[in-house]
């Protein structure tokens, strides 16, 4: 056991501590996802797979109706929710956990509402500035990620002067401006942003500085599943990048993160166990 902790405080007081990692699985309800097989083909097989998903080891399902891969273009939030409510609807009565993959206010207060329990937002509470008093007014758990510029731009040219250094402060300011506002401080993880408007250079420095993160005393959440830095690395293709997702979150799980946001939570569930059984 690597000795960090994966408690979590979600809406409503409920606290998740998985036993040793907690795993959040993508369920993807947008046409243009990155990795064609998550890609939603209507919300009957949407629902099917987040099950799947839940019953293979997820402790989240993380649903999203909002594309935010580099280069993506917004819908508007009309079609988010749209793409979003009968899935939610159909897993809210079931024992899951849900979360909610969205920067818009409006889009994450509807879903709080409902009885989503966390919000997952790319943008740091920064492109949509209203989501800020939605999280203070509902307090759910909140994935806190570091971008860099909007999904179109976000990947020309990222530059940084050190980028563990600069994501590090953007930690500081962004938790003291929420705690201070009134978020708990223990209904956030925080998430590094690998790919958010980060060259491979970035990433790899991310990653091997992530030790960093941890002096903020809160869980960290990892993202690169299938992820193009395993192009980058490895010259593996989108379908082909799943056995390198297993064994980077099993690296990474030995140098404490300890919640690993994936699209096969079989699979990264397998590798966790045994580097928990190692380590």
């Amino acid at each position: 056991m690597n000795g960090y902790s994966t408690s979590w405080v979600v809406r409503g007081g409920r606290l998740l501590a998985p036993r040793a990692f907690g795993i959040m699985g993508i369920v993807n309800l947008t046409p243009d996802s990155f990795l064609p097989s998550s890609r939603s083909a209507g919300p009957d097989d949407s629902r099917t797979k987040a099950l799947a998903l839940q019953r293979a080891g997820a402790d989240v399902l993380d649903l999203g109706g909002l594309s935010t891969r580099p280069g993506s273009e917004a819908v508007g939030e009309e079609e988010e929710v749209r793409r979003l409510l009968p899935v939610f609807l159909g897993l809210r009565e079931k024992p899951v956990i849900i979360s909610i993959d969205t920067y818009r206010a409006s889009v994450a207060e509807t879903f709080l509402r409902l009885g989503a329990s966390i919000i997952n937002d790319v943008s740091g509470a920064l492109w949509d500035p209203a989501l800020a008093e939605v999280l203070f007014t509902w307090k759910p758990g909140y994935v806190l990620t570091h971008s860099n510029g909007m999904p179109k731009t976000m990947q020309r040219a990222p530059h940084y002067e050190h980028v563990v250094d600069e994501v590090a402060s953007f930690f500081d300011e962004r938790l003291s401006f929420l705690t201070k506002n009134g978020l708990p401080e223990d209904r956030i993880v925080l998430d590094v942003g690998i790919g958010f408007g980060k060259s491979l250079a970035h990433n790899l420095e991310l990653l091997s500085g992530i030790a960093t993160f941890h002096s903020f005393g809160r869980p960290l959440l990892m993202g690169l599943s299938m992820k193009s830095l395993f192009l980058d690395l490895l010259g593996l293709e989108k379908e082909e990048r799943g056995e390198a997702t297993d064994i980077a979150s099993a690296i990474l799980y030995t140098r404490g993160v300890t919640w690993h946001r994936v699209h096969d939570a079989g699979a990264v569930r397998r590798s966790l166990l045994l580097a928990d059984s190692l380590c």
